[in-house]
């Protein structure tokens, strides 16, 4: 079910989400994700693999609980900026971008019958450091730079975006008016 247009969460609920994937890949499961980019995994089905036994215990908790589930992707570096890093031509990235959300709604049809409500999101990490960044983008660089992931998001079966580790207010506003141009509810 697609929730873009009234987000359940919003109704006060108890939704659950992951927590800290790029962390626990790396310092738990002994991976390696250039960049900190969880969404390299999704280059071969080994990778995809490792990503849906990643989500599937915090399903089964939210399911245990009767709660409802924020599907969070994992592309918190799948932008233009952490992809050209790491080797990943714009294609790619797209590509990489819509396979994320398609495994995100590969996890609500497996769950749906067993957690009420499963709403997907997609994830959008900020432009430069998470902590301590380099250099600052104006509101308006940062809705420019921000469109092209989540307007490759706006094209799947996210119901919304989700900004987190914005260090200042004018990549975040850059991020929600990215995400309202495309009619998809954001959270910074």
């Amino acid at each position: 079910m697609a929730y873009r247009n009234e987000l359940p969460q919003l109704e006060g609920d108890l939704f659950l989400t992951d927590g800290g994937i790029e962390t626990t890949l790396i310092f738990h499961r002994g991976l390696d994700l250039p960049e900190f980019a969880a969404f390299d995994l999704l280059k071969d089905e080994k990778g995809t693999e490792e990503l849906r036994r990643y989500f599937e215990p915090y399903l089964a908790l939210a399911a245990d609980h009767g709660a409802g589930f924020v599907l969070e992707s994992p592309t918190w570096r799948a932008n233009p900026r952490w992809a050209a890093e790491i080797g990943y031509s714009p294609d790619e990235l797209d590509q990489l971008n819509r396979k994320a959300i398609s495994l995100m709604t590969e996890l609500r049809d497996q769950y749906q019958e067993e957690v009420s409500t499963i709403v997907i999101s997609g994830c959008v990490g900020p432009q430069d450091d998470g902590y301590n960044p380099a250099g600052k983008l104006s509101a308006d660089q940062a809705t420019g730079y921000h469109s092209t992931q989540i307007g490759t998001f706006a094209q799947t079966d996210a119901d919304m975006v989700t900004a987190i580790t914005m260090t200042y207010s004018d990549e975040a506003i850059g991020v929600t008016r990215a995400a309202q141009r495309v009619g998809l509810p954001a959270a910074v």
